[in-house]
Protein backbone atom coordinates (compact mmCIF):
# COMPACT_ATOMS: atom_id res chain seq x y z
CA UNK A 1 0.00 0.00 0.00
CA UNK A 2 1.33 3.34 -0.60
CA UNK A 3 1.56 5.46 1.79
CA UNK A 4 0.30 9.31 1.20
CA UNK A 5 2.11 11.99 1.31
CA UNK A 6 0.88 15.85 2.27
CA UNK A 7 1.57 18.14 -0.16
CA UNK A 8 3.67 20.97 0.09
CA UNK A 9 1.54 22.91 -2.32
CA UNK A 10 -1.41 24.45 0.09
CA UNK A 11 -5.11 24.40 -0.83
CA UNK A 12 -6.55 27.84 -1.70
CA UNK A 13 -9.29 29.44 -1.14
CA UNK A 14 -9.34 31.33 -4.73
CA UNK A 15 -7.36 32.30 -7.77
CA UNK A 16 -6.30 35.49 -6.22
CA UNK A 17 -4.86 33.65 -3.12
CA UNK A 18 -2.91 31.10 -5.58
CA UNK A 19 -1.67 33.61 -7.92
CA UNK A 20 -0.11 35.18 -4.77
CA UNK A 21 1.43 31.51 -3.94
CA UNK A 22 2.90 31.08 -7.17
CA UNK A 23 4.42 34.78 -7.52
CA UNK A 24 6.30 34.26 -4.61
CA UNK A 25 7.38 30.46 -5.14
CA UNK A 26 9.39 28.28 -8.26
CA UNK A 27 7.07 25.68 -9.53
CA UNK A 28 10.54 23.73 -9.86
CA UNK A 29 10.32 23.24 -5.93
CA UNK A 30 7.51 20.95 -6.23
CA UNK A 31 8.92 18.66 -9.61
CA UNK A 32 8.67 15.92 -6.28
CA UNK A 33 5.06 16.17 -6.66
CA UNK A 34 4.33 16.49 -10.05
CA UNK A 35 3.00 13.78 -11.93
CA UNK A 36 2.59 12.88 -15.84
CA UNK A 37 -1.26 13.45 -17.63
CA UNK A 38 -2.23 12.25 -20.53
CA UNK A 39 -4.21 14.83 -22.87
CA UNK A 40 -6.95 13.16 -24.83
CA UNK A 41 -6.43 16.49 -27.06
CA UNK A 42 -3.71 18.36 -28.88
CA UNK A 43 -2.83 20.94 -27.38
CA UNK A 44 -2.31 22.76 -30.78
CA UNK A 45 -5.34 21.15 -32.67
CA UNK A 46 -6.07 24.61 -34.79
CA UNK A 47 -9.75 25.83 -34.12
CA UNK A 48 -12.02 24.85 -37.13
CA UNK A 49 -15.43 26.42 -35.85
CA UNK A 50 -16.92 29.58 -34.28
CA UNK A 51 -19.98 30.35 -32.49
CA UNK A 52 -21.46 33.43 -31.96
CA UNK A 53 -23.55 34.19 -29.20
CA UNK A 54 -25.58 37.49 -27.72
CA UNK A 55 -25.33 38.32 -24.25
CA UNK A 56 -26.22 41.54 -22.24
CA UNK A 57 -23.56 43.95 -21.84
CA UNK A 58 -23.50 43.51 -17.75
CA UNK A 59 -22.75 39.70 -17.80
CA UNK A 60 -20.04 39.93 -20.51
CA UNK A 61 -18.32 42.76 -18.31
CA UNK A 62 -19.08 40.94 -15.03
CA UNK A 63 -17.28 38.00 -17.51
CA UNK A 64 -14.85 40.19 -18.97
CA UNK A 65 -13.47 41.28 -14.92
CA UNK A 66 -13.18 37.12 -13.95
CA UNK A 67 -10.97 36.26 -17.32
CA UNK A 68 -9.01 39.58 -16.25
CA UNK A 69 -8.33 38.41 -12.29
CA UNK A 70 -7.72 35.28 -13.87
CA UNK A 71 -5.26 36.63 -16.58
CA UNK A 72 -6.86 35.05 -19.44
CA UNK A 73 -8.71 36.49 -22.58
CA UNK A 74 -12.53 36.51 -22.30
CA UNK A 75 -12.81 33.53 -25.14
CA UNK A 76 -10.10 31.44 -23.66
CA UNK A 77 -12.54 31.62 -19.82
CA UNK A 78 -15.70 30.59 -21.75
CA UNK A 79 -13.71 27.90 -23.79
CA UNK A 80 -12.23 26.39 -20.71
CA UNK A 81 -15.69 26.91 -18.59
CA UNK A 82 -17.43 24.87 -22.26
CA UNK A 83 -15.16 22.57 -21.80
CA UNK A 84 -15.05 21.83 -18.39
CA UNK A 85 -19.01 21.87 -18.47
CA UNK A 86 -18.84 19.13 -21.45
CA UNK A 87 -16.68 17.28 -19.11
CA UNK A 88 -19.01 16.66 -15.95
CA UNK A 89 -21.87 15.99 -18.28
CA UNK A 90 -20.01 13.21 -19.96
CA UNK A 91 -19.51 11.08 -17.21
Amino acid sequence: MKKLIKSKIPDFKNYAEEAKFWDTHDFTDFLDEAKEIKLNFKAKEPKEDAVIIRIRRPMKKKMQELADEMGLSLSTMIRMWMIEKLKTLSK
